[in-house]
């Protein structure tokens, strides 16, 4: 693919302004020889985008999400997010890199001996964000999400969407440029995930790049959003405005 190679010198200075926020070229992964669990992948996200990622279990969704965290690195081909070649990443750059990046999952993943207000403030801290800026974002951040009057309370003492919002704000706190849903609504009711689809909307509309993985097809099929569908390690499916295809 020539235009990786003609903008490699150009990726190391950062993202350029026609540039994918995503870019998966001829991407395999293997986890154990002759078993790909992604093959000969190429996606192409552009800044702003919101995507759906479909498919059933093994389809190589939950790979494809761990690579563009740099959790995993693919067996051959190339993986850009936000500009850096993650490939070629050093281990000691990974925590920086991750800044830009909001992450959010089924099963929340809340610091259960922290209330509302110290779990979305550890995003800050890790960061080393000032004191005096975390008293500023997390409490704006929470009224975006709609728990401005829960920010005393433990995890515990929330619903289940309560939860899953304070792991958005956690998420969007340090404002990142691109945010990973990995089944956001796989523990919810319907009313609470549509609210959680709501908030990722409007999340979307001021500016974010989205990424879903979902099996909820209601939500897929009433959004009309771009949706890649995957089977087997690859993807079979690319729609904008698309639909919750099974594969057989």
């Amino acid at each position: 693919m020539n235009y990786l190679r003609s903008t490699l010198a150009r990726r190391r200075s950062g993202l350029g302004e026609n540039e994918p926020i995503i870019l998966m070229e001829n991407v395999n992964k293997s986890y154990t020889a002759g078993v790909p669990a992604l093959n000969n992948v190429n996606l192409h996200i552009n800044k702003g985008e919101f995507v759906f990622i479909v498919g059933d279990s093994g389809s190589g969704k939950s790979t494809l999400i761990k690579l563009l965290l740099r959790e995993l690195v693919p067996t051959s081909g190339r993986v850009y997010v936000n500009g850096t070649d993650v490939v070629r990443l050093k281990r000691r750059h990974v925590p920086k890199f991750r800044r830009n990046l909001g992450v959010v999952f089924q099963d929340f993943r809340l610091l259960k001996d922290r209330n509302v207000y110290e779990n979305v403030a550890f995003a800050q801290r890790i960061i080393q964000m000032p004191n005096r800026e975390i008293r500023k974002n997390v409490p704006s951040i929470l009224s975006t999400v709609g728990l401005a009057g829960k920010y005393k309370a433990r995890p515990k003492q929330l619903s289940g969407g309560e939860q899953q919002r304070v792991a958005l704000a956690r998420a969007l706190v340090n404002k990142p440029s691109i945010l990973l849903a990995d089944e956001p609504t796989g523990n919810l009711d319907p009313k609470n995930s549509w609210e959680i689809m709501d908030l990722l909307e409007k999340i979307n509309n001021d500016g974010t790049t989205v990424l879903v993985v979902t099996h909820n097809r209601e939500i897929v099929n009433a959004m009309r959003k771009r949706v890649i569908t995957m089977k087997k390690g690859i993807i079979v499916s690319d729609e904008e405005e698309g639909e919750y295809i099974d594969e057989d």
